[in-house]
């Protein structure tokens, strides 16, 4: 088994063409919550980033754009100050292309589900994107995206129950959304009720090219292309619907506010196989 060696010089090799039209586009969010987009995928800041060790990084985009990251921060906050840690959604490349980099740089642990920790430590390759799935271009080109297992080293650990991180001010929690991958977590926060969805829920149908590069918004389950099992990833959606969250930030796509976010959860949760499930493919039941 190949384990692809991301450290600091390696995500330079790993390039691909996709970008979208929001890609370098830094937006507050609510308080204390930006979101970066890293040409096809989301980042977030959460917390003070003027403060060295005042925030938490939520996924660390594709691979080679950890200087898109350090620049966006140095953009908006006058400097790149080292967050207290990096919490990962899950492990595939567009969510963790940056991870070494920024860890060794800035000297801070990474988090993840204990269950994705086998793929971010050469220990397992995920299961191959299925390029013959139902969908557009992007899906037909999903077999040249890696999926062979990372090598974080002793940076990454299991996230904790509690997250208790300088930043989080004790405030955001984390909910389990397997199907997309074993692991996946969701983040939220109950006082404003803001949701990081990662690839659960997103906001652009990412197997359609046209629409990942405008960023078309229309709400979707997760990725067709990369997601294993859609019986779990249905009840991912129905738990993170029963929060009735006011603020989505998806890992793909642009967030989503109010009355149309609660609306459009509904009918994705009611018409999943209809919005969501391929009609074919090899991880289709």
């Amino acid at each position: 088994m190949d384990i692809v060696d991301w450290n600091h010089t390696a995500p330079n090799t790993i390039k691909l063409p996709m970008t979208s039209a929001t890609s370098g586009l830094m937006q507050k969010v609510t308080e204390k919550l930006f979101c970066l987009t890293t040409q096809i995928v989301n980042v977030c800041f959460i917390g003070d980033p003027t403060k060295a060790h005042g925030w938490v990084l939520i996924d660390t985009g594709m691979p080679g754009k950890s200087d898109m990251i350090t620049e966006a921060l140095i953009k908006q906050f006058g400097e790149s100050n080292p967050p207290s840690a990096i919490l990962l959604t899950h492990g595939h490349f567009d969510h963790v292309g940056g991870a070494f980099d920024l860890a060794q740089n800035w000297d801070v642990p990474i988090y993840i589900h204990p269950d994705e920790l086998p793929y971010v430590t050469g220990e397992k390759a995920y299961p191959k994107p299925d390029a013959t799935v139902e969908g557009g271009l992007v899906a037909k080109l999903s077999r040249f995206f890696p999926n062979e297992p990372i090598q974080l080293d002793d940076y990454v650990k299991p996230l904790p129950d509690k997250l208790d991180f300088a930043g989080l001010e004790n405030e955001w929690t984390w909910l389990h959304v397997p199907g997309h991958s074993p692991g996946q977590v969701a983040f939220f926060r109950e006082r404003d009720k803001a949701l990081l969805s990662a690839d659960a829920i997103i906001t652009v149908k990412q197997d359609e090219l046209f629409d990942v590069i405008t960023q078309n918004q229309q709400i979707q389950g997760p990725p067709r292309y990369w997601t294993t099992d859609w019986t779990a990833a249905h009840r991912s959606v129905q738990k993170l619907r029963s929060l009735d969250p006011a603020v989505l930030v998806p890992g793909h796509g642009l967030p989503l506010f109010g009355q149309e976010l609660r609306d459009s959860l509904a009918v994705l949760d009611q018409q999943f196989e209809r919005i969501a499930v391929p009609d074919y493919g090899k991880y289709v039941q």
